[in-house]
C-alpha cells in the first residue's frame, strides 16, 4: 500500500481529449518526465492507486496529455477526471538543493535563531508576486505567511522533511 508520506502532488487530471482514453494532466513538476516514470500514482476515493502510461506527450508547459494502460475508452477516462496525481518522493531527481516548490508541501518549518522552535508545517506556496512565500499552517491551526527568501532559509533536510529558517525578529509577530 502506498502511503502519503511517500508521496508528493504534481496535478490534477482534466477531461477525456479524444475517444481512446488519452486524458489532459495539468502539472506543477514534470519530475515524471525528467525520470522517465513508467506510472504516477492517482487518488481514486481515498486510497492512492498506481496507473502505469502508455505514452505522454506535452501540450503546453503547464498540460500534458497523458494515456494509461488499460484505460481505452472515453467513459473510463472520465472516471478519473478531477483526480490528484501523485509522484513518489523516492524516484525524485531532486537533492536537498533542488526540490521543487510541490515537493516541499509536508515540510514542517523550523526556526533555528529567534524563535528557536517548529513554526509550523507548509501547505502551499504562493508564487502569485515577485516574493514568493510559504503558506504554513501553526499548530493552533492559523496559516501565516513566511518569505520563501534563500536569505532566510539555513538548511533544507528532504529525509527529516524539515526547512530550517532565520526569521528576522517580529516577523511572525505581523499579523497579532
Amino acid at each position: 500500500m502506498i502511503r502519503q508520506e511517500e508521496v508528493y502532488k504534481i496535478g490534477k487530471i482534466g477531461k477525456p481529449h479524444g475517444v481512446n482514453g488519452e486524458l489532459s494532466f495539468m502539472f506543477d513538476d514534470d519530475v515524471f518526465d525528467r525520470v522517465d516514470a513508467e506510472y504516477l500514482i492517482l487518488q481514486i476515493d481515498g486510497i492512492l492507486v498506481p496507473f502505469f502510461m502508455d505514452e505522454y506527450r506535452f501540450k503546453s508547459g503547464e498540460t500534458a496529455l497523458v494515456k494509461f494502460s488499460d484505460i481505452d475508452t472515453k467513459e473510463r477516462a472520465s472516471q478519473l477526471t478531477g483526480s490528484e496525481v501523485f509522484f513518489p518522493r523516492a524516484m525524485s531527481d531532486s537533492t536537498d538543493g533542488d526540490l521543487s516548490w510541490a515537493e516541499i508541501i509536508g515540510f514542517s518549518i523550523v526556526d533555528v535563531d529567534i524563535y528557536n522552535k517548529v513554526i509550523g508545517t507548509i501547505v502551499s506556496v504562493d508564487e502569485s508576486t515577485v516574493n514568493i512565500l510559504f503558506e504554513v499552517r501553526t499548530d493552533d491551526g492559523d496559516i501565516i505567511l513566511i518569505p520563501a527568501a534563500p536569505e532566510f532559509i539555513t538548511g533544507v533536510d528532504a529525509n527529516a522533511k524539515q526547512i530550517t529558517v532565520e526569521l528576522p525578529e517580529g516577523l511572525l509577530d505581523l499579523d497579532n
